[in-house]
């Protein structure tokens, strides 16, 4: 059995299936709220995924939230936040998420992705040259950054989408 771990972008992934997306003036995507939980799971089974590093902005009195993460099995790396003039949260977890990746470079078989965002895609090309990427995971086919696309080819199938595992992954009230 495999031993992969995942590294998630924590706010591209909420933002990636919650949020509607339009094209041409039409919905393409509704968005919906992911079930952690079940996310865990799938990354587990699907593809062996035995540590999942959630890359999150540490946002005080969100305790409870990061206490929940922790209980489904997953390690948070927390970025400090910035509040901003406007009343928005600043909390880019990039390097982070690239940090870890490669403090971890010697314990994991291959690495999962879960983010679109295209500021991975030299971590993503490294890890697949080195053979040390299994997926990229982007939130939904819909808004992703096409340089993702990039590390496609006929040999090789990089990218998933998590909107298409819908029914298996949505939070259900």
């Amino acid at each position: 059995m495999e031993n992969n771990f995942a590294f998630i972008d924590s706010q591209n992934l909420n933002l990636g299936v919650l949020k509607d997306v339009y094209k041409n003036g039409l919905l393409v995507h509704y968005g919906w709220k992911l079930d952690f939980k079940k996310l865990r799971i799938y990354l587990q089974e699907k593809y062996s995924v035995t540590k999942a590093f959630l890359c999150i902005g540490h946002v005080p009195g969100n305790e409870s939230l990061y206490t929940e993460l922790q209980q489904y099995d997953y390690i948070c790396i927390f970025k400090p936040t910035l509040f901003l003039p406007n009343g928005s949260v600043k909390g880019n977890v990039d390097a982070e998420l690239v940090l870890q990746s490669m403090i971890e470079y010697d314990n994991y078989d291959k690495a999962v992705i879960v983010s679109g965002d295209g500021d991975f895609y030299c971590l993503a090309k490294h890890l697949l040259e080195k053979d040390k990427l299994k997926i990229i995971l982007a939130p939904n086919e819909f808004n992703y950054s096409s340089l993702l696309n990039k590390l496609e080819s006929e040999d090789v199938t990089v990218l998933n989408f998590i909107n298409q595992h819908k029914n298996k992954l949505e939070k259900r009230l």
